[in-house]
C-alpha cells in the first residue's frame, strides 16, 4: 500500500532517515535515528504540537514507533544548599575539633538540633573522629584529616551543574537525609521508524497524490465526562423523587465535619493519615453558643471525655458531605424536608484500584414526623432503580452518628458477587437534640465514583482520571 504525507510527516522521516544513533544504543539498521520529540523540533523547526501532531500520523501508518522514556535528575534541597555553601554537619565538626578536643556541649553551640546529631553519626561512621568519656563529660576529637568524600564530591556536582543531573555516586545515602536532594523525574518520547518507514522514498512520494484505500477521518464529537455523566444523572435523579439541592464549602471547621455528628475527639478518622487538616488555620466562627454549648454537653455525657473547643475549631478538608446537611438543618430546623448534597470530599488514604484521596460523594436527607428505617429502605430502592440498578440488599453495619444504621448493597453481574455502595442510617439523637432538630431525620450517602465504575464496567476507580482518550471516546453514555 502507497503512503500519502503531509509535508510534516514528511520532515519528520527525513530527519529520522539522517544517520546515526544520538544515543549510542544502535539497532539492527543503524542508517536511521532515534530521536525524542523535543530534539526532533529542534531539529526540523517544527513547533512541539505539530511534531507530537505529525508522530501520531505516522504512527497510525505504522511508519513509527513511539516508547515512552524516564529521565531522573536532582537539584539540592534546602539542606543541601547549605551544605554546599557551609559544608555538610559532620565536615563542620571535624574542623571544630581539627585543633584540639571539644566537649558535646562546646560543640553544640556551633551545631544546632538535627545538624548535630547527623555530624556525630556520619563523622563516627566515616572514622573521622574519636568518642572519649571523661568524668567531666564526653569529649570529641580528630582521628585522622579527612578528605573530600564522595557524598561532599556528590554535592559539589549537582550544585555547580547546570543540568542538574546528578552522578549516582553516594545518591542514595544523600537521598536519605532530609531535604539534602531533589529528585526530578521527566516523561520524553522517543520516536523511531519502523522497517518500512526505514525503507520509505520520499522523493516517490506525492503529497497531492489520493490515496484510495485510506480510511476515512475520524470525527471525535464533543461530549461530557463519563464520571460527570454519572454525577448529572445522579443529581437529576434525586430531584426527580423530589428533593432539593443545598451545597457547602469544600472546608469545614472540624466541629461540623466530626463534632456536631458524635464522633469523639480521639476517633481515628480524625488523625492526620485519614484526614487533610489546613495548616495553621482555624475557624474564626464556629456555630452559636447554644450549638457549640449543648455539642460539648453530648459529648462530655456520650462519651465521657473533656471536649477541647480548639480541636473543633481546626479547619479540614472535608471527609464527607453530611457536614453540609446537618449544618443546614441545625440552621433551618425544618419539620419535613427532603434534601441532598453532591460535591468532592477529601480522605487522606493511599490510592488504589478502589481508593482515591479525592472523589466525589452524595448525601440524602429526609426529614418528617413519622418516617420509619423502612422508608429509608424503600428510597433507597426507589433511588437505585432509577439509575438502572435492580438488585438491591441491605446489611446491619454501624456508624458514629446514625442507629440504626445499614449497608446498602447491589448486585455486579460482571464480578458475580454483591457490592457496598451507600452507607445509611436514621440520625442519633446526639446528632440533632444539641442542634435543635426535633424530627428524626434520615440520612445516606456514598462514593458517586463506586457507581460509575458498576455502570461502566470498570474494576479500576483511577481509570477516570487517567484522560485515556480511547476510552473516553467510545464509553458508552449513561442512560
Amino acid at each position: 500500500m502507497s503512503h500519502v504525507l503531509h509535508d510534516i510527516e514528511k520532515q519528520i522521516v527525513k530527519e529520522l532517515q539522517r544517520g546515526a544513533d544520538p544515543y549510542d544504543e544502535p539497532g539492527p539498521d543503524d542508517s536511521t535515528t532515534r530521536l525524542y520529540e523535543e530534539d526532533l523540533s529542534k531539529e526540523t523547526k517544527l513547533s512541539m504540537d505539530q511534531i507530537r501532531r505529525g508522530v501520531e500520523w505516522l504512527r497510525q501508518k505504522k511508519l513509527v514507533d513511539v516508547s515512552d522514556s524516564t529521565d531522573n535528575s536532582y537539584s539540592l534541597g534546602k539542606n543541601g544548599l547549605d551544605a554546599l555553601k557551609n559544608g555538610l554537619p559532620e565536615r563542620r565538626l571535624v574542623n571544630l575539633v581539627k585543633d584540639c578536643p571539644k566537649t558535646f556541649d562546646e560543640i553544640r553551640s556551633s551545631l544546632h538540633g538535627l545538624d548535630f546529631n547527623a555530624a556525630i553519626a556520619h563523622a563516627k561512621k566515616n572514622g573521622w573522629i574519636n568518642i572519649e568519656k571523661t568524668d567531666t563529660g564526653s569529649k570529641i576529637s580528630l582521628q585522622q584529616e579527612p578528605t573530600q568524600n564522595s557524598d561532599e564530591r556528590l554535592i559539589s556536582s549537582i550544585g555547580d551543574s547546570s543540568q542538574k543531573i546528578a552522578p549516582q555516586e553516594s545518591l542514595k545515602s544523600l537521598m536519605e537525609r532530609p531535604d539534602f536532594i531533589i529528585e526530578h523525574e521527566e516523561k520524553r518520547k522517543l520516536v523511531s521508524l519502523t522497517e518500512t518507514g526505514k525503507h520509505i522514498d520520499l522523493e516517490k512520494l506525492d503529497s497531492d497524490a489520493i490515496d484510495v484505500e485510506a480510511d476515512v477521518p475520524h470525527v471525535h464529537a464533543a461530549r461530557i465526562h463519563p464520571l460527570n455523566d454519572t454525577i448529572n444523572e445522579i443529581r437529576d435523579t434525586f430531584v426527580h423523587l423530589g428533593f432539593t439541592e443545598i451545597t457547602g464549602n469544600l472546608s469545614q471547621s472540624s466541629f461540623w465535619n466530626f463534632d456536631a455528628l458524635f464522633t469523639p475527639q480521639d476517633h481515628p478518622a480524625r488523625e492526620l493519615q485519614d484526614t487533610f487538616y489546613l495548616k495553621s488555620l482555624n475557624a474564626k466562627q464556629l456555630a452559636t453558643p447554644t450549638q457549640i454549648k449543648n455539642v460539648s454537653n453530648a459529648h462530655k455525657k456520650g462519651w465521657r471525655y473533656y471536649w477541647d473547643v480548639q480541636e473543633a475549631k481546626k479547619m479540614v478538608l472535608r471527609t464527607h458531605t453530611t457536614c453540609v446537611t446537618i449544618k443546614h438543618l441545625a440552621d433551618k430546623k425544618p419539620d419535613e424536608a427532603r434534601i441532598f448534597s453532591l460535591g468532592r470530599v477529601f480522605r487522606n488514604e493511599k490510592v488504589s484500584y478502589k481508593h482515591l484521596v479525592e472523589f466525589n460523594q452524595v448525601e440524602g436527607v429526609v426529614v418528617g414526623k413519622h418516617i420509619t428505617l423502612r422508608d429509608l429502605m424503600g428510597i433507597q430502592k426507589e433511588f437505585y432503580r432509577k439509575i438502572g440498578l435492580t438488585k438491591v440488599k441491605f446489611w446491619p453495619t454501624f456508624f458514629p452518628y446514625t442507629e440504626p444504621s445499614l449497608q446498602s448493597m447491589v448486585y455486579n453481574e460482571k464480578l458475580g458477587k454483591w457490592i457496598e455502595l451507600f452507607g445509611m442510617g436514621i440520625f442519633r439523637p446526639e446528632v440533632t437534640k444539641p442542634l435543635g432538630i426535633t424530627k428524626p431525620v434520615l440520612a445516606w450517602g456514598g462514593g458517586i465514583e463506586r457507581i460509575a465504575m458498576l455502570k461502566f464496567g470498570l474494576d479500576d476507580v483511577r481509570e477516570f482520571y487517567n484522560n485515556n482518550l480511547s476510552w473516553l471516546r467510545t464509553a458508552t453514555k449513561c442512560q
